[in-house]
């Protein structure tokens, strides 16, 4: 379906605002200039927010959330944020990550990853996962969460950097995670993406460009840790859920990825939006679908974190009722992992 008209308006004035990488601007010193111009919606109040430095080789920026409702043994979600590689911070990501430190509840610790291109593929995956190592080993009883119960969660390119984190562990014998949130997610470097004149913000030109900036040879695509998608397998990674939008070159990819996911026996969930476009997630407080969409992330982390699966430290205990079939669900479509394919399904 199309934009509604409201929707559009807002599409238009982010569009103009934002940098027209791989078109009119090609220098990424010159797009993370024109992208810190945009204002974001602030999000709510927390009990406490800070910055702080995991310590490693090298040192990386973080920044804490702890809810209002703050106790002992929290949970804890850490958030990569999106910018395809290149773009975006702690700041420019600072209201979802209240929103998701509010609406869990949870201790947030967002993860301020080398970029590219001064940084290329894997600086971003081996920042990533060294800060979910440090939250496992050290960092969740010091902040006061429960190492226990960790989940990964991010945007875009933080989708991917999220599940990648999953992949590595799983590989690497690492932090058990307890469940992944993947918003949107990159998880091809090498796809055809398709454009959609219908409301896209991100657009396969876009795309075609964060990945030059990230990979300084592009076989480095064909890699799971680049590509998750292009992974021999993903059986044994952690509870899904998976939420992509109408209007988004990424959308095939993150739904793919779903499928492939229940095809490997991974309990997932996903959830397209109707009407709504690549960059929506976390302006809930202007998009009424992407409020619902934040709501639907909340209640996923919430149920995975906090529900009755876990109650136990130390014990993944059952999936929830939600997400224990390794079958896909979604609103509009259900992907049969025997098969992978879509289907549409009477609302």
């Amino acid at each position: 379906m199309a934009l509604d008209p409201y929707t559009e308006g807002v599409r238009r004035l982010m569009s103009a605002a934002y940098p027209d990488v791989g078109g009119a601007v090609t220098d990424a010193a010159e797009a993370r200039r024109r992208h810190r111009r945009a204002r974001f919606p602030s999000g709510p109040d927390l009990g406490d927010v800070r910055d702080i430095v995991i310590p490693g080789a090298p040192d990386i920026p973080a920044r804490v959330y702890r809810p209002r409702t703050a106790g002992p043994n929290l949970p804890v979600v850490v958030y990569l944020h999106g910018g395809g590689f290149v773009l975006c911070d702690l700041d420019s990501h600072d209201g979802i990550c209240r929103i998701l430190s509010d609406g869990t509840p949870a201790i947030v610790v967002s993860v301020d990853y080398r970029r590219a291109p001064e940084h290329p593929y894997p600086a971003a995956v081996d920042d990533a996962y060294a800060a979910l190592r440090w939250v496992y080993a050290d960092g969740a009883a010091a902040l006061g969460g429960d190492p226990d119960r960790i989940a990964v969660a991010g945007d875009s390119a933080g989708g991917n950097l999220a599940t990648v984190c999953c992949l590595r562990s799983r590989d690497e014998d690492g932090p058990p995670v307890r469940f992944q949130l993947l918003v949107y997610p990159v998880t091809d470097c090498l796809a055809d993406w398709p454009d959609d004149p219908r409301g896209q913000l991100m657009t396969s030109r876009h795309m075609r460009w964060y990945v030059d900036q990230y990979l300084t040879d592009r076989t480095h695509g064909e890699q799971a840790y680049a590509s998750p998608l292009r992974a021999e397998s993903l059986a044994g990674l952690p509870p899904a859920f998976v939420l992509t939008v109408e209007h988004d070159p990424l959308r095939p990819e993150g739904e793919a990825y779903a499928a492939r996911l229940a095809a490997a026996g991974v309990a997932v969930r996903t959830h397209r939006v109707a009407g709504l476009f690549h960059g929506a997630f976390g302006l809930g407080a202007v998009l009424p679908a992407a409020r619902r969409s934040e709501e639907l992330a909340c209640e996923a982390l919430r149920t995975a974190l906090t529900g009755p699966g876990s109650a136990g430290p130390g014990s993944a205990g059952p999936a929830p009722a939600s997400t224990r079939s390794a079958a896909v669900t979604t609103s509009d479509m259900s992907i049969d992992p025997r098969v992978g394919r879509r289907s549409e399904v009477a609302r």
